[in-house]
């Protein structure tokens, strides 16, 4: 049998292909793009203040417009994020860019470097704001981060507890 004959019915599988990669298809690149950039931006400004600017001001407020920007973004982009791929660049951004702030704030502390603490404690607190509060959203916004925890861990001990022992 020829595939001519069966071009109106799907092969088995196809039409699972075919879904997935629609899916999978980022429908809105420019906000994707946008929520990416004004991350790596602000990270790209503090680690190269001293090069773009000798002014401590000037690159402070660069940071916090960059980080607010960001902050924009990332709301307009989980409103509009359908396929999985803008999921994994969504969850992306949201959770390696508040790790390099928080070692930005280890650098600084270690080099005595305390007028850019300031800086690096706001672009952590700012990228922290924005992981808790869209990881509450996920999570579902009547219940506690913390008593999901507690909840958590008192499952995997009564898991534990009950577990049989082995014998030798």
């Amino acid at each position: 049998m020829q595939r001519q004959d069966t071009q109106d019915a799907p092969l088995f599988g196809e039409e699972d292909e075919n879904n997935q990669r629609k899916r999978s298809k980022m429908r809105h690149p420019l906000v994707s793009f946008f929520h990416l950039f004004f991350r790596t931006s602000a990270i790209l400004v503090y680690l190269f203040c001293d090069i773009l600017s000798g002014r401590f001001v000037v690159c402070m407020v660069t940071i916090i417009l960059l980080l607010s920007c960001d902050f924009w973004t990332v709301k307009t982009h989980s409103k509009n994020t359908k396929s999985s791929a803008e999921s994994r660049v969504f969850w992306l951004g949201l959770l390696v860019c508040p790790i390099f702030w928080i070692l930005f704030v280890f650098s600084t502390v270690f080099s005595f470097n305390i007028k850019w603490l300031v800086v690096v404690i706001l672009g952590l607190v700012l990228q922290w704001a924005n992981l808790y509060g869209y990881v509450r959203c996920k999570v579902g916004g009547k219940s506690n981060l913390r008593n999901m925890a507690k909840n958590y861990l008192g499952v995997q001990i009564l898991k534990r507890a009950t577990k049989q022992p082995e014998s030798f």
